[in-house]
């Protein structure tokens, strides 16, 4: 495997990585997919808001783009972890593969998604990706007009119980203690219906999975059927900060035209850019970045054939970098 020298290794085997390697093979490029086995939907039942594929099993959905992938012979799968990615003089990448094996790229597409941090409540684990979530479009259709907890602080708390009011009108703000919400954003919640709770949360009460009940150390028993929550999200991955790519504000890595990202071959696509997440976005963007680095690779090879010349094709990633690249050439 490490004498082979791969058009793309894409790393992350969820809905944008699977989409950019059926763009990229149906291109006819040499792909290889590297999945860890870490979706960040591993507990939910469904997948929700994916056209054609609504209310899908996410393994169900894996399997049919396996399935897929599997009728273009230039795709390749690799399971197991990426533990290390480094940029050669040549422009191209080598990747360890686990701890004793390395394949050769001249592009890379990293695509590992981000994990969820849960709230610290006692049984949460009972009911997440159950009747606790973290996206209400992909799971609030199923509870519209039930009696709905959110969790969270300040502006995320605020935000997610201003989101839900499309879904329900029967919402109770659970901030664990001090809200750190403004007089302002309490009064604005008030008269949207959304009761603003601080009591310090004793355990969420069900069975089975579904909420019955969230249990507040007062004694309070507060009948919900579902809890959905705002609280960070980390990488799943450290490889795009090791290659240098920037980053922005809310932590995702910064990219540009096609997904591309600010280090030469490098692009991104998924929950891990930090816009939108949602699975048909995310392979959306897998599909756009598919497209770029395609586009590169059939402009290098073109050069390389015409002139001789070997360079490394990227698209802009802003306006700064159109204009730099302008006074370049």
């Amino acid at each position: 495997m490490a004498a082979k020298v791969w058009d793309t290794v894409i790393i992350g085997g969820g809905p944008a990585g699977l989409s950019a390697a059926l763009v990229l093979g149906r291109c006819c490029r040499k792909v290889l997919i590297c999945d860890a086995g870490t979706p960040r939907n591993w507990a939910a039942h469904k997948m929700h808001g994916f056209l054609t594929r609504d209310s899908i099993a996410p393994s169900e959905f894996r399997a049919h783009a396996h399935r897929e992938l599997g009728r273009y012979d230039s795709v390749e799968f690799w399971e197991g972890e990426v533990t290390d990615v480094t940029r050669k003089s040549d422009g191209t990448f080598r990747v360890l593969l686990g701890d004793d094996h390395a394949a050769i790229c001249r592009k890379l597409l990293i695509a590992t998604g981000v994990a969820d941090q849960l709230p610290k409540l006692p049984r949460i684990d009972e009911f997440w990706g159950k009747s606790v979530h973290q996206c209400p479009y992909c799971d609030g259709w199923e509870v519209r007009n039930k009696p709905i907890a959110v969790y969270g602080k300040r502006s995320r708390g605020f935000e997610m119980a201003r989101a839900m009011t499309a879904w329900t009108s029967d919402i109770a703000l659970c901030t664990n203690g001090n809200s750190g919400l403004l007089a302002e954003q309490i009064e604005h919640l008030s008269r949207n219906g959304v009761e603003v709770i601080e009591d310090s949360i004793a355990e969420l009460a069900g069975k089975n999975g579904q909420l019955d009940a969230v249990i507040f150390t007062s004694g309070r028993r507060l009948p919900r059927r579902a809890l959905f929550f705002d609280t960070p999200c980390a990488l799943q991955s450290e490889i795009a900060r090791k290659l240098g790519c920037t980053f922005t504000k809310k932590g995702g890595v910064r990219s540009g035209r096609y997904e591309a990202t600010s280090v030469p071959g490098v692009f991104v696509a998924g929950n891990i850019i930090k816009d939108v997440q949602l699975a048909i976005v995310a392979a959306a963007e897998g599909t756009r970045a598919a497209f770029g680095i395609n586009r590169s690779l059939t402009r290098e090879d073109f050069e390389r054939r015409a002139t001789g010349v070997k360079r490394v094709e990227h698209p802009p990633v802003d306006d700064e970098d159109v204009a730099r690249r302008r006074a370049q050439t």
